[in-house]
């Protein structure tokens, strides 16, 4: 991904009042954008395991299609975003070298959703994710991170089809350094998750 700058968000110190904690995890395959997400919607400076990579990772970690990658998320990245006084979101930012996916299990619990980011150069690479989110029922949405100067620009109908993405489960673009770009992720997804929620309850 092109270096960028980020927004600057505001560092909003947690509200006494908040009760009410809710978890979403980010995940996708390596360098899909997963802490540029977390770090452009947070409200809090986000805590991030980024690493820089060496050479012990040569023919181990997978940089096909990535050649100004150079740090990679060896443990979670975790931002904040307060809904009300009340009610707060927690992201994690789950890492995407195939080597750390024993941590996604553990992040996977207690999580009200997930967000599956997707690059249109490498959409394999989403397919374990999608595997183990639907492994533990966990409800999800799946964001397209439109990167710049993506030549492979598939529409979200071949998109659903590849991924074989029942219709029940939303498909959005996105820009994941774009902060009202990751809140609309967001918002869509906790609209989802409503929809679900009601679902149950009528009889």
């Amino acid at each position: 991904m092109d270096s960028v700058t980020f927004e600057p968000s505001a560092r909003t110190p947690l509200s006494a009042v908040a009760e009410t904690g809710l978890k979403i995890v980010v995940v996708g395959g390596f360098g899909v954008g997963k802490t540029t997400l977390v770090r452009s919607v947070s409200e809090i400076r986000p805590l991030n395991t980024e690493e820089v990579m060496t050479e012990a990772g040569v023919g181990i970690d997978r940089t096909a299609g990535l050649p100004d990658k150079s740090t990679t998320t060896v443990a979670f990245d975790f931002g904040r975003i307060s809904l009300s006084e009340r009610t707060v979101l927690y992201l994690f930012g789950a890492p995407g070298q195939e080597r750390f996916w024993f941590l996604w299990d553990r992040l996977f619990s207690g999580t009200l959703g997930a967000v599956v980011l997707v690059d249109t150069r490498r959409m394999s690479d989403c397919w374990y994710a999608i595997d183990r989110l639907e492994h533990h029922n966990t409800p999800f949405l799946v964001a397209v991170n439109r990167f710049e100067g993506d030549t492979n620009a598939f529409p979200l109908s071949e998109i659903r089809q590849a991924l074989a993405l029942p219709d029940h489960v939303p498909l959005i673009d996105c820009d994941a350094r774009v902060r009202a770009s990751g809140k609309n992720v967001l918002i869509t997804l906790a609209d989802h998750l409503y929809e679900l929620a009601m679902a149950r309850e009528t009889p």
